[in-house]
């Protein structure tokens, strides 16, 4: 129990830095936002948790194709932001993901990617 407490501890850490450095720099905070902290977070659980090889390397591989149909939520949501204001924008910009996440999924399909 006290192992799982940690991991909570040290991950909600990391997000509450993220949101502590973009309230003080827009620039820092971005360039912390951007860097795969989460997923480097969960690397290192895997990993000391003794999982496989083999499911630690598949999680950085299906982490890469998840991220590409994300990406033009953060060109979407400045451009939508002063227009619908926050939470519609918010709204629009998950919605965006998803269609970009389904289209990007039946794309990369034709390559022998499986997504969904």
């Amino acid at each position: 129990m006290a192992w799982i407490a940690t991991k909570y501890l040290l991950t909600a850490a990391v997000v509450v830095l993220v949101s502590e450095l973009a309230k003080r720099s827009d620039r820092l905070g971005g360039l912390i936002a951007a860097l795969p902290m989460v997923t480097v977070l969960t690397l290192i659980w895997l990993y000391l948790e003794n999982q496989p090889q083999g499911k630690i390397a598949n999680h950085a591989w299906y982490t890469f194709w998840y991220v590409v149909p994300t990406l033009p939520m953060f060109l979407a949501f400045p451009t939508l932001l002063p227009r619908l204001g926050f939470w519609l924008t918010l709204v629009a910009c998950v919605m965006l993901t998803i269609v970009c996440f389904a289209g990007f999924a039946i794309l990369v399909r034709r390559f022998g990617i499986e997504l969904l």
